[in-house]
C-alpha cells in the first residue's frame, strides 16, 4: 500500500511493500479479472505501476505537444469565431494534460520528474504531433482524423482497470468528441467552398491520413506491451482492432465529404464487413519516434523554452506556498 514520505529535497515520494508473492500477484489478478477499479492506495506488482506510469505520462505529454500545431493557427484563423472556437480546443488540451499528470502523480512519481523526462528526450510523446500545420485545412484535419483517433484510442480507457486514469479519461473523451466534430465541421465547409478550398481539404487529408493511422502504434505483431497491458486491462482492444474501427468509420466520413483517401489499396471487404487499406510506412513511424520527424525538434525546443520561461511563476508559486505553510504551523 502506497503512504506518502518528503525525501531530502523536500519532493514527494510514494513507497510500498513490494514484495510480490505469487499468491499476491494472483489475487490481483483475480481483482482485475473481476472488473474491479485498482486504486491508487491498493498495492499492486511494480510492472504494472511502471507500465501506467509510462502510458499515462506519455498521454500527458502528448496532450501539451500537441498544443503547439494548433496554436500555431490562432493568430491566423479565418474568422473570429474560428479563432475562439480554436483557442478553446488548445485550452481543453492544456486541461487534459493536466488531469493527466495528476492520475500519474498517484502512482508515485512527480511532476517534475515526468517533465524532465519529456525534456530529456527519455519519455516520448505522440508521434502525430511532429507533422506541420501547412494551412488552415490542416487545423480541419487534426480535428477529424487525430482527434478521431484519439477516440478510438481513449474511450475504452474510460474501463482502464487504474481507477483514476479511467475516471480522467471520461471528461477527456467527452471534450475529445466535441473536437472531432469541429474539425469535420471545418473540412465540410472547405469541401464544399470554392475548388481552392476543396482542394486544400484534400491535400489535408493526403498528408495526415497516414500518421493518423500510425497514431495506434505499432501492429500487433511488433507490439511490446499490448499483451501485457490487455491482460491487466489497461487496454480493452489492440493497436490492430482500433486501427480498423478507425478505418472503417473515417472511410464512409470521408466519402460523404467528397473527399478521396490516399490509398489505392483501400477496398471495402463484402465477407468480413471491413475495409482493407495499404500498408503502413513503418520506417517512418519509427523515424519519427526515433526524433527525425519534420518537426520532432522544434516541438522539443519550444517545449523547452516554454519551461526555462516559466521558471519564474514555478519559482513564485513556491515561495507563496512556503509562506503560507508557515504562517499555519
Amino acid at each position: 500500500m502506497y503512504t506518502q514520505g518528503l525525501d531530502q529535497q523536500g519532493k514527494t515520494e510514494n513507497r510500498r511493500d513490494s514484495l510480490e508473492t505469487p499468491e499476491r500477484l494472483e489475487a490481483f489478478q483475480a481483482r482485475i479479472d473481476a472488473e474491479e477499479k485498482i486504486e491508487a492506495k491498493d498495492w499492486m506488482p511494480e510492472a504494472y505501476r511502471r507500465t501506467l506510469i509510462r502510458q499515462i505520462s506519455q498521454h500527458a505529454h502528448s496532450e501539451i505537444i500537441g498544443m503547439q500545431p494548433e496554436g500555431n493557427w490562432l493568430t491566423r484563423a479565418p474568422s473570429l469565431k474560428r479563432k475562439a472556437i480554436l483557442l478553446a480546443k488548445v485550452q481543453d488540451e492544456a486541461g487534459h494534460g493536466l488531469y493527466l499528470y495528476g492520475a500519474a502523480e498517484t502512482l508515485g512519481i512527480s511532476r517534475d520528474r515526468m517533465v524532465a523526462d519529456l525534456l530529456s528526450g527519455k519519455a516520448k510523446y505522440s508521434s502525430i504531433f511532429n507533422y506541420p500545420t501547412l494551412n488552415w485545412a490542416d487545423i480541419g484535419a487534426i480535428g477529424w482524423l487525430v482527434d478521431g483517433a484519439a477516440i478510438m484510442n481513449q474511450i475504452p480507457l474510460c474501463r482502464c482497470s487504474y481507477g483514476p486514469y479511467a475516471r480522467a479519461m471520461v471528461r477527456i473523451c467527452k471534450e475529445e468528441s466535441f473536437h472531432q466534430r469541429q474539425g469535420f465541421e471545418i473540412m465540410h465547409v472547405m469541401a464544399n467552398g470554392s475548388e481552392d478550398q476543396k482542394a486544400m481539404a484534400q491535400d489535408a487529408l493526403n498528408r495526415w491520413w497516414w500518421p493518423s493511422l500510425m497514431m495506434f502504434g505499432p501492429s500487433d505483431k511488433d507490439s511490446k506491451h499490448s499483451a501485457q497491458s490487455m491482460a491487466w486491462k489497461i487496454k480493452r482492444f489492440s493497436n490492430d482492432e482500433l486501427r480498423q474501427k478507425f478505418v472503417d468509420v473515417t472511410v464512409p466520413q470521408a466519402d460523404f465529404l467528397g473527399l478521396t483517401v490516399p490509398d489505392p489499396d483501400l477496398r471495402f471487404d463484402e465477407t468480413s464487413g471491413h475495409y482493407c487499406y495499404g500498408e503502413i510506412d513503418w520506417q517512418e513511424f519509427h523515424d519519427v519516434i526515433a526524433g527525425n520527424g519534420p518537426c520532432n525538434r522544434q516541438r522539443m525546443e519550444t517545449r523547452r523554452r516554454a519551461q526555462d520561461d516559466g521558471a519564474w511563476v514555478r519559482e513564485a508559486a513556491r515561495a507563496y506556498a512556503a509562506k503560507h505553510a508557515a504562517k499555519a504551523a
